[in-house]
């Protein structure tokens, strides 16, 4: 079956066709470096690096090239090095390092594949100079009190991706326009640096000394990596309008007869219990909260892939405990199958195929033969694991072995597995002299800490982690 990806663009499922089967290429706005990635960052991460393994297993990891961007010049970075009394540079070195941890905890794969890339804007500032000067020259921006903007009247199709149009955007402009701009949706290309701006943030320009706009490090970087023309840009839904609106506008009128992106594919928000996430409102999780309380990687990118990508996400407990459940049901199938390679998937594969029906790739899991599970869970990022570890609620990570308790929370009595054989012997032996109490104590005492006894016919006990 081909692949159909709902485009923005057209409004539709359109048949993915690329433009050079051997040379696929996608290209998806990644972090603004100033925090730790929050779930719904995570979503985002999570549905492309899906989106990528299907294309490598369609046409082969040497003709994919995917790049995921880090943006690390930015105003958010500026305002947070300001506040923790850091440069922008130890600031953005610190938030890339946690968010690849936070996402190799997840099973994204990292930049090291063989054609995934992982450009930074500060790495791009002449790419981002030329296409502005090239924008000035084809009468697309002009030069007004150090800034340099993007005329939004001079794009005839301005709009097309979000379905806003231009009446709409002046008539919406709710402050005021600030005077050196020609119209209110005129958007900032280049801006001027502040007297108290680090000097990391500060780039030399031909209109002076300043830092790029936001929009304009995404049409420099996917130029540079992936030319002019390319298949797939994705990113959030909240970047739908301004950012990608704009950046197509940019790049589109920066090289005349590039059509940019040809499918562009927008992920849901995400809600916690039903609210928006917010500080304000107490509910803001990151992907770090999760980690630390002892919630597997594996578990939250399930939880992340339980509702179809281009819908609302509603996180939960429930979400998670229903991902964990899914995943320990796989990982006891795994136990005892076969390690063998499968690739025909059938309906898997029709699924995931069906614009990243993963919901129902899920519903496939649970049906498919043992020794299928492996093959099948590697296009989801899931089910690597030893099926030992797992039960045993152990986790790889570069720091070593992290032992996770009862319903995602580290108890005071996070026993090893030494100390877990040891009471395991001690029941064997009160059920040996038939101490029941002492028996059902023991078993209580694990299970209340998270720790399950299983009681199996040869007369031995194993365990598992709840």
């Amino acid at each position: 079956m081909k692949l159909h990806l709902y485009n923005t663009l057209t409004r539709k499922k359109d048949r993915f066709e690329p433009r050079d089967p051997a040379n696929v290429r996608m290209y998806v706005c990644g972090p603004t470096v100033y925090d730790r990635a929050h779930i719904g960052n995570a979503r985002s991460v999570v549905v492309y690096d899906v989106l990528y393994r299907l294309l490598c297993t369609t046409y082969g990891d040497d003709h994919v090239t995917y790049a995921r961007n880090i943006t690390d010049v930015d105003d958010k970075i500026n305002a947070s090095a300001k506040q923790r009394g850091i440069t922008i540079q130890a600031l953005t070195d610190e938030v890339s390092g946690w968010f690849h941890d936070d996402m190799g905890a997840l099973s994204v794969l990292p930049a090291v594949a063989k054609k995934m890339i992982e450009p930074r804007a500060t790495q791009h500032i002449a790419q981002m100079i030329d296409i502005i000067q090239r924008l000035i020259a084809n009468g697309n921006a002009y030069v007004a009190q150090g800034h340099v903007l993007f005329e939004v009247s001079t794009m005839k199709d301005y709009g097309a991706l979000s379905g806003r149009i231009m009446e709409d955007l002046e008539a919406g402009a709710r402050v005021k326009v600030e005077s050196y701009k020609r119209g209110a949706g005129d958007f900032v290309l280049w801006k001027p640096a502040a007297a108290d701006d680090d000097a990391s943030s500060v780039f030399e320009s031909p209109w002076g000394k300043g830092r790029p706009g936001w929009h304009i490090e995404c049409s420099a970087m996917s130029h540079t990596h992936l030319g002019n023309d390319f298949d797939i840009h994705g990113g959030g839904s909240d970047l739908m309008f301004p950012h990608h609106e704009n950046e197509i506008a940019q790049s589109r009128c920066a090289f005349p007869g590039s059509k940019h992106a040809r499918y562009w594919v927008h992920n849901g928000f995400l809600t916690v219990n039903g609210e928006k996430m917010s500080k304000s409102l107490g509910n803001f999780i990151t992907v770090r909260d999760l980690l630390d309380k002892g919630i597997k990687g594996e578990v939250i990118r399930l939880a992340l892939l339980k509702t179809k990508y281009r819908e609302p996400l509603d996180w939960s407990d429930k979400l998670v405990d229903d991902a964990r459940k899914d995943l320990d049901g796989f990982y006891r199938k795994i136990q005892g199958a076969k390690k063998q390679l499968h690739t025909e998937f059938g309906e898997f594969r029709d699924a995931l195929c069906d614009d990243l029906n993963v919901p129902a790739c899920i519903a496939e899991l649970h049906k498919a033969p043992a020794d299928f599970l492996r093959s099948m869970g590697s296009i989801l990022g899931i089910l690597q694991h030893d099926p030992e570890q797992w039960f045993k609620g152990i986790s790889q990570t570069k720091k070593g072995f992290l032992h996770y308790a009862a319903k995602g929370t580290i108890t005071s009595q996070a026993y090893d597995a030494e100390q877990i054989a040891v009471l395991i012997q001690e029941r064997i032996d009160a059920k040996k002299i038939k101490n029941w109490v002492e028996a059902d104590k023991i078993r209580n005492e694990l299970k209340s800490n998270g720790i399950l006894l299983e009681d199996l016919p040869d007369g031995t006990t194993d365990w598992r982690r709840a």
